[in-house]
């Protein structure tokens, strides 16, 4: 018998299969806490806490229970909580489901009024995210519409077609007028460098004042026989139905506003000209030395962006406003969707969320006004908050106590600090 024979085998390691899970979800967690994504939904919170403090201070239960705070400082709770959930109970009714109607069918209306306001919004943030992907700031989204509307709604009130080939007709008109008008944006700043924000600024002002001379202008736009500067209403064959019911006003281009994100979605993570804008969008030079064309890439994203934005007017003047519209078609849409492109991070999914959020916003804030008394403007300041927070993560990163990008966790420093003592 040898020594080897007498000695026994060494004991085999345990395994260990707690750590590595734990190590796993801790993994993960900190790729959520340190993502982008996280900034948009924390923005949306702080802004909405921000807005309840307001909806507190402008409450007038709320103003006289302060009076005598340091008395009964539970009424002065009470009342805050009275008129914070009040407004928000509100803004569910009038955005997502009225819970004091009759029926399920007059109880949902909300939704399909939320659906229908955020189906310009998708599609103007469409527009707005695609340009920024490719590096572009499209402020025009006010202009585009607003070409769009005007051929559109030209398409709609002087041709004499059969539906569905005069709503075809009149989509196809808003859209390339979207296209062409951000276009010019995108060949200015091929050919001669100019900056996009100033060009698509500029163009919105002509937009403005070319669709003022159109509405003022027999033949053009302006409703035959009328001095007021307002169209016609729309031919019937060239509106588009709604999808839900006469019940209901949501029409169909809340569908036409899902395809376009399906459509931008897989051109920016399937298509190879997606990669090119993407590419262009994170390193101009590095494009060009790669063989991307970065000009005519600059000119083919804002004309598909402009498409986009003029999907959104044709929603309007064909869906929403379809008995006639004036100057105001745009309802300052074209600037809405830059936060939603914001909030959305230029995601195509993350412009749907945004954009049913800010529908939501928009609904539900008439309700929170008719019913509490809430100023309407609350509503807009939450969504400029909105905007503000996202536009400084590290703060809310900060009001939350998340790790900041780049910089050791509390975890980490604490293991150095304990390393530096050993």
């Amino acid at each position: 018998m040898t020594v080897a024979d007498t000695q026994s085998p060494p004991p085999s390691p345990t395994p260990m299969t707690d750590a590595p899970e734990v190590s796993r979800w801790r993994e993960a967690m900190h790729r959520v806490v340190s993502g982008n994504a996280i900034i948009s939904v924390l923005a949306v919170v702080a802004a909405v806490l921000v807005g309840s403090i307001m909806i507190a201070a402008t409450d007038e239960s709320v103003q006289k229970a302060a009076g005598y705070f340091f008395q009964r400082p539970g009424d002065t709770f009470a009342a805050i909580g009275s008129a914070v959930g009040g407004a928000y109970a509100a803004l569910f009714r009038g955005a997502i489901y009225n819970f004091n109607a009759d029926s399920f069918a007059v109880g949902i209306r909300p939704l399909t009024e939320t659906l229908k306001f955020a189906t310009p919004l998708i599609a103007a943030g469409l527009g707005v995210g695609l340009a920024f992907r490719a590096g572009l700031f499209n402020i025009g989204g006010q202009g585009q519409m607003l070409m769009a509307a005007a051929a559109a709604g030209y398409v709609a009130t002087s041709w004499d077609l059969p539906f569905p080939l005069h709503m075809a007709a009149a989509i196809i008109a808003g859209i390339l007028a979207g296209a062409i008008w951000a276009g010019i944006a995108g060949l200015l700043k091929a050919r001669t460098g100019a900056h996009e924000v100033i060009v698509t600024i500029m163009l919105n002002h002509i937009a403005v004042y070319l669709l003022a001379w159109m509405l003022a202008t027999q033949g053009v736009l302006q409703a035959p026989g009328s001095s007021n500067p307002k169209t016609a209403p729309m031919a019937e064959t060239a509106v588009m139905p709604q999808i839900l019911g006469p019940m209901y006003k949501l029409h169909l281009g809340f569908i036409f506003a899902l395809i376009a994100v399906a459509i931008t979605w897989w051109l920016l993570e399937r298509s190879s000209l997606g990669f090119r804008f993407r590419a262009v969008g994170l390193n101009p030079a590095a494009a060009r030395t790669a063989g991307i064309s970065v000009g005519w890439m600059y000119f083919l994203v804002m004309v598909i962006a402009g498409a986009l934005v003029g999907l959104a007017g044709v929603s309007q003047v064909l869906g929403t406003e379809p008995k006639g519209f004036s100057g105001g078609i745009d309802a300052g849409i074209g600037f809405d969707a830059i936060t939603v492109a914001l909030l959305g991070r230029s995601s195509p999914l993350g412009i749907l969320g945004a954009g049913l959020l800010f529908g939501a916003f928009k609904t539900g804030g008439f309700t929170m006004q008719a019913s509490q008394g809430v100023p309407i403007e609350i509503v807009l300041v939450v969504q400029s908050l909105i905007v503000l927070f996202i536009a400084a993560p590290p703060l809310v990163r900060a009001m939350f106590g998340l790790p900041q990008p780049g910089k050791p966790s509390r975890r980490q420093r604490r293991a150095a600090k304990k390393e530096v003592a050993a």
